[in-house]
């Protein structure tokens, strides 16, 4: 495949005249190959590697989560770099962020050497997912949207299974190390990111974005979904498999082999759960998601309380991730209520709500888990129910000035 000039630049609207593998899909589609090959290398092995090689307990694997997270609070920086960036710049900056971070974490497993490659790949990882939601809903369509992103969960969780295959197999049969695994994990990274910079023109969207900060009272539903989204799903994060290597002493492989069950059923159902967004619509798909969440997230605590084994355990990790795979719904509904100029800054100003309490909760939490970890998901299943009240206040067919079951009578006031 012959590179072109990185600095050549396509409108959306015109892709048609590239070549189909030059198109913005598939620049999405290796983006969101690339990311994963990382973050869930580096999500698989670091409970294992904090507590086997850093010995960490539950009040360090708190701190970790809560610098990892700090970036995600300072994701408005995004709105920054844009003034000087264009927004896919950006995206494959961050990935080589993410590669690398992902790539050296092996060679610091002190407290202080983690906390730096943490917020290093965190950076990546957050600058990179802001860019790329943006990008998302500026360059899909509207009605397309649903089962788009619906396949991209998808290929993301192919990215992720290959990974996981990879590690299991590496850890049975090949005495993988952390060095090497972390290694090549993030040079593979990198090198998609080089073709990802070399390979495509950088694709302007049809509408100019804003560069600033934008607050809308009309989008404080979205603001609110994604605050409750980022405290629940942090806990999942940081507890849920750390639970499984603290209380039932998974290895490497059994935990990533877990996680391979995880993003097999991912690649099954992500699909169709596009298409079932796209049908039921936002509001009735989120409900089902925090529905299902608030019921697991009981049940972890029951796992505390009833001395549940491994093997429910092992069960509610999956269904968890069944139902978080529904949460693209969120994207849709801001894409069909916002005004397409502002799709950028508020994707910027989305990601530091999100992770307001992303920041906080891990480090008070850790504390929490040293005395009474079912506690812990007591919280995660009051934050599912009060997420439930919120899907509620979304219409059934969401637009501009229907941001709510609420502006009907606002417009009519």
């Amino acid at each position: 495949m012959k590179f072109i000039n990185p600095q050549s630049s396509v409108s959306v609207d015109k892709v048609e005249t590239l070549s189909i593998w030059r198109r913005p899909m598939v620049l999405l589609i290796l983006m969101s190959i690339a990311m994963p090959i990382s973050y869930s290398t580096w999500m698989a092995l670091l409970n294992n590697f904090v507590v086997e090689v850093a010995e960490f307990d539950g009040v360090k694997i708190g701190w970790l989560h809560g610098v990892r997270e700090i970036p995600g609070f300072l994701a408005v920086g995004v709105l920054a770099l844009l003034l000087f960036l264009m927004e896919v710049n950006l995206a494959i900056l961050a990935l080589l962020a993410l590669g690398f971070a992902t790539a050296v974490t092996a060679f610091f497993p002190s407290m202080s050497g983690l906390l730096i490659t943490t917020f290093i790949a965190s950076v990546g990882f957050h600058y990179y997912e802001t860019a790329k939601q943006s990008l998302e809903l500026q360059w899909i369509d509207k009605q397309k949207a649903p089962r788009i992103l619906g396949w991209l969960v998808a290929v993301g969780s192919a990215a992720s299974l290959s990974a996981y295959v990879l590690i299991v197999l590496g850890w049975r049969y090949l005495d993988l190390s952390y060095h090497l695994a972390y290694g090549l994990a993030g040079s593979v990274t990198i090198l998609i990111a080089l073709f990802c910079w070399l390979g495509f023109p950088k694709f302007k969207s049809q509408n100019k974005q804003e560069r600033k900060m934008i607050f809308r009272k009309r989008y404080w539903l979205y603001y609110a979904l994604n605050f409750a989204a980022g405290a629940r799903r942090q806990i999942f994060i940081v507890f849920a498999a750390f639970m499984m290597v603290e209380k039932f002493g998974f290895q490497v492989h059994e935990l990533t082999a877990l996680f391979i069950i995880n993003y097999i059923a991912n690649m099954i159902f992500a699909p169709l759960m596009g298409v079932f967004v796209g049908h039921y619509g936002e509001r009735i798909a989120l409900c089902f998601e925090y529905v299902g969440l608030t019921i697991i997230f009981l049940a972890y605590g029951g796992i505390y309380y009833f001395g549940w084994g491994a093997g429910i355990a092992m069960t509610l990790y999956v269904l968890d991730h069944l139902f978080f795979a529904l949460a693209f719904a969120q994207k849709t509904y801001f894409q069909k209520i916002a005004d397409p100029s502002e799709i950028a800054s508020t994707a910027a100003v989305v990601f530091t709500i999100n992770h307001i309490p992303a920041v906080i909760l891990p480090v008070i939490l850790g504390y929490f888990w040293i005395n009474s970890p079912g506690l812990v998901f007591f919280v995660a299943t009051l934050l599912a129910l009060s997420s439930l009240l919120l899907a509620l206040m979304i219409p059934r067919d969401p637009s501009i000035g229907n941001e709510t079951v609420f502006s009907k009578f606002a417009n009519n006031a």
